[in-house]
């Protein structure tokens, strides 16, 4: 799955369109890297996402096409 589909089905990011963006300025590294928006989420892939005072640290722990508010949670693991 697409990283900025990712951070949108998980709820990390609100809006796919926003997800892309943030991507683009570099502000969401994927194992320490800057990622492109295009780049294929693994599960295991640890993602820092730098949107706001506080930088989010997390990592993949499953991957659904889709997810309600319920389950959204379920895909990942916050670290930090």
């Amino acid at each position: 799955m697409r990283l900025d589909k990712y951070l949108k089905v998980s709820r990390l990011i609100k809006r796919r369109t926003v997800a892309n963006e943030a991507c683009d300025m570099g502000r969401v590294l994927v194992n320490g890297k800057v990622a492109r928006a295009s780049y294929e989420v693994k599960e295991g892939d640890v993602l820092e996402i730098s949107l706001g005072a506080k930088p989010l640290k997390v990592k993949v722990a499953k991957i659904n096409e889709y997810a309600n508010k319920e389950t959204a949670s379920e895909n990942f693991i916050l670290l930090e």
